[in-house]
């Protein structure tokens, strides 16, 4: 029988000097799920992303992804895993075009030859025909294909967080990792990122794990709620569970993220 399970994380932290940021998180995701991490500022969630996704490697504790274990694997490794993510703070090439942008990430999974590229054989120009087709058909998802020729610098903020998710998935991912994608957005605009979010993860069969502030977008869409304070796991459960949970109303004392 076929194992559902996708990421497993088994007691990881990771320590910096004397500090422990995050000590002894476990945490699993099975295939389809689409789960919130959620907690205070410096509470570790960024800091899990980055244990995730090799850019931090965990002091203690197992991560496996698909049943590999990604200890040692750098983020480029773990990316061709299938492992993709966004940025807290949008971390786009803002001098390259919107189309150039998301063809950064098609890249990765180029099959033509860095060879047939330098002496530009018939390969890579097939190649390159299929990625720009796969890029604009990635850009109309978010509705940014009539800005591919734009600078990513010159797109408003929203657009470029959606840019920057259009990235991610490019990438064709079993995991998508979003931190705060609903950041800096109007009301109007993180209801059609809760769309967006549904849909892609139906059309794309994606696993997501999310992290945000927004408690009306984690309730509304996260089928399970992981709960970080001081870098331990103080909760977990479904949306109901979480918001009526006496330690996450206590560790956000009296924030507005439970409503």
């Amino acid at each position: 029988m076929t194992s559902n399970l996708l990421l497993q994380v088994e007691n990881v932290g990771i320590q910096f000097g004397g500090l422990k940021a995050v000590q002894n998180v476990n945490m699993h995701m099975n295939k389809g799920e689409l789960v919130g991490l959620i907690g205070p500022n410096g509470a570790g969630k960024t800091t899990t992303f980055n244990m995730l996704t090799g850019v931090y490697q965990p002091t203690e504790g197992v991560i496996t992804f698909d049943g590999k274990n990604l200890k040692g694997l750098k983020p480029y490794q773990v990316t061709k895993l299938g492992i993709s993510r966004t940025f807290q703070n949008i971390r786009l090439f803002k001098d390259l075009s919107v189309l150039d942008n998301v063809k950064v990430a098609n890249h990765n999974l180029a099959k033509h030859s860095i060879l047939s590229s330098i002496f530009r054989l018939p390969n890579h120009f097939k190649g390159e025909e299929k990625m720009d087709r796969e890029s604009i058909e990635f850009l109309k998802i978010f509705g940014l294909d009539v800005y591919k020729d734009e600078l990513a610098k010159n797109l408003p903020y929203g657009m470029q967080r959606r840019l920057e998710i259009a990235r991610a998935l490019a990438a064709k991912p079993q995991l998508l990792l979003l931190d705060e994608p609903a950041a800096g957005m109007n009301p109007q605009e993180t209801h059609h990122l809760m769309e967006l979010i549904a849909f892609i993860r139906k059309e794309f069969d994606l696993t997501i794990l999310l992290i945000e502030h927004d408690m009306h977008l984690v309730m509304g869409i996260c089928e399970r709620i992981y709960v970080l304070d001081h870098g331990q796991l103080i909760a977990d459960g479904t949306p109901e569970e979480i918001r009526n949970n006496p330690k996450v109303i206590e560790a956000y004392l009296g924030e507005e993220v439970i409503e």
